[in-house]
């Protein structure tokens, strides 16, 4: 069962790049990371460089990531790759208490995630005949 696994996974145009303990909720990530599936890798990136939330730098530095593995690992084109998925994952999350009035105490809590970002190679469309 594990040989088939494996050979699924090379025949497989996947590519994957997992990046843990970024210091954001899961919450915050998900529509995030929904707006950019689907997109071509140049475009996503694009569109997290002009979006104004502080964790798209860490998710450009995912889909970097994923570029190079890309690239350097199985020497696909940089330009012909897609996000075909992106999600995230609950971490641990960091308690830390703030004193209050009356000597009680209130909790703080600091999640983390983890983004796991698969990139796939697009392929060509053949088309059987055109209009004219």
């Amino acid at each position: 069962m594990s040989k088939i696994k494996n050979n699924i996974k090379k025949n497989d145009k996947n590519v994957r790049s997992v990046n843990n303990n970024i210091r954001s909720s899961v919450r915050k990530l998900n529509p995030i990371l929904r707006s950019i599936v689907g997109k071509k890798v140049d475009i996503a990136i694009r569109d997290l460089q002009f979006s104004e939330k502080r964790v798209t730098k860490d998710i450009r530095k995912t889909i970097s990531s994923a570029v190079a593995n890309a690239e350097n690992n199985f020497q696909y084109d940089i330009d012909k790759l897609i996000v075909k998925e992106a999600y995230c994952g609950k971490k641990i999350t960091m308690k830390r208490f703030r004193p209050r009035a009356k000597g009680r105490a209130a909790p703080i809590l600091k999640p983390y995630s983890s983004v796991t970002i698969i990139l796939t190679e697009t392929k060509k469309v053949e088309s059987h005949g055109s209009k004219s």
